[in-house]
Order: C-alpha cells, then structure tokens, then sequence
C-alpha cells in the first residue's frame, strides 16, 4: 500500500532547513530516500521502523521513528504517525540523533 505524507508545520521546517543548507546535502538526499521508502514500502528494512515511546502524537496516536542515517553522528530521524485518514502518514519532525 502506498501512503501520501502529510507534514507537521515543524517538519516543513526542518526539510526546509536541510534543503537550504548547502553542508547537508548528504543528510537531504538520507531524508529524502527515507521519505520515498515511507510512501511506498514501510517494510523496508532499511528504515529500522520502531515505535518511540518518549512523545506523543496528533490526538494521543503512537509515534514511530525511521533512520534515514545510522552509525554516523548526528544521525537523521524521522517521526511519524499514521493517519489522519487512511493512507496517510503524518510526518511530525525530522531531527538529527543527539
């Protein structure tokens, strides 16, 4: 099943934050390739999909978090939740990994 992402107005800052900076262009592409794999495929191992327990989403929903990076510092994440309506993700922030 495909998904249509939905972005928190904190997590359009954040992408616009990457897409400005000329330094991340690593991390952007990590971002981007993550969020293609979260429209199409959240099976993907890549992802390293998991719920995180620490935050809640939009109306009580479970959050998860996916790595676009992994094993480098400063790392990128990805919250999500699902919903608000059926396929639909909703992207809630995109943060490096402190």
């Amino acid at each position: 099943m495909n998904f249509k992402l939905i972005f928190q107005p904190e997590a359009q800052v954040q992408l616009a934050a990457l897409q400005g900076s000329p330094g991340q262009a690593k991390q952007l592409k990590a971002v981007r390739k993550c969020l293609g794999l979260l429209e199409i495929n959240l099976r993907h191992p890549g992802l390293h999909k998991h719920k995180h327990h620490s935050i809640e989403g939009p109306n009580g929903k479970e959050v998860f978090e996916a790595y676009a990076q992994q094993a480098t510092p400063g790392a990128y994440r990805i919250f999500w939740c699902y919903g608000p309506a059926k396929g639909r993700i909703t992207i809630i922030s995109i943060v490096p990994h402190p």
